[in-house]
């Protein structure tokens, strides 16, 4: 695994502009601070904006070989899931999927893959505001259900009694996903909904809305794989 450059701009209610950047290594999530060729120091964004909001993210996070994830974490938790891209594969700029008020202490996490990593993310807004990310690694042939990456639990444990009303999935895998992308099965193993997965390295992920569907205990979300 390699320290690899890592960027992002945001624009703020005030039309304020942050630029983050720094080195970072790949595999981990880290924190992404401010540029220090922008600012004094390198900070957190809620230590360097505290009271303002998010608005317009101008750049998503980027890395050489992508970002698995990013979201603004408050107190462990995550806030807000945010888009992401590779260098140089980037659309038009994205609204952030909602304005942030930031507090002092929130920070920009981002997970830096590396360039053989298949790790799948699938990144979900629901109906009650709730954002979560979800994440696994397909290592051949077979069946992977993605956990939260925070507390571990799958989709049922974490949002039962809510509905997914935007989500995004990203993955390297591209024709090795035998459905296209994951599917989210009931407690009968029957899929209820799911999302394609976008190849960063291709197109960049845009939030949408197809595919949304009600969560319940016991529903996983699964890829499935080829090789």
């Amino acid at each position: 695994m390699a320290n690899v450059t890592v960027k992002a701009q945001f624009m703020l209610s005030d039309g304020t502009l942050v630029s983050m950047s720094g080195t970072l290594a790949e595999g981990t999530a880290s924190e992404l601070q401010t540029s220090t060729t922008y600012s004094a120091a390198a900070t957190s964004i809620g230590q360097f904006a505290n009271g303002k909001t998010l608005v317009q993210m101008v750049q998503p996070p980027t890395a050489p070989n992508g970002i698995a994830y990013a979201y603004i974490e408050r107190r462990g938790a995550i806030v807000c899931v945010l888009p992401v891209a590779i260098d140089g594969v980037q659309g038009q700029p994205c609204m952030m999927p909602m304005a942030v008020q930031l507090q002092a202490g929130d920070t920009l996490q981002v997970m830096a893959n590396t360039a053989a990593d298949r790790e799948f993310s699938y990144s979900v807004i629901t109906n009650r505001g709730v954002h979560a990310i979800f994440a696994g690694t397909p290592s051949g042939a077979g069946n992977t259900d993605l956990t939260h990456i925070l507390s571990g639990q799958s989709i049922g444990q974490s949002l039962t009694g809510q509905s997914i009303v935007s989500h995004w999935a990203t993955s390297v895998d591209g024709s090795k996903l035998s459905t296209g992308g994951v599917l989210c099965l009931n407690d009968r193993g029957l899929p209820v909904g799911g999302c394609s997965a976008v190849k960063p390295q291709n197109l960049q992920p845009k939030a949408n809305s197809m595919g949304g569907y009600a969560v319940n205990l016991n529903f996983v979300a699964r890829v499935t794989t080829s090789s």
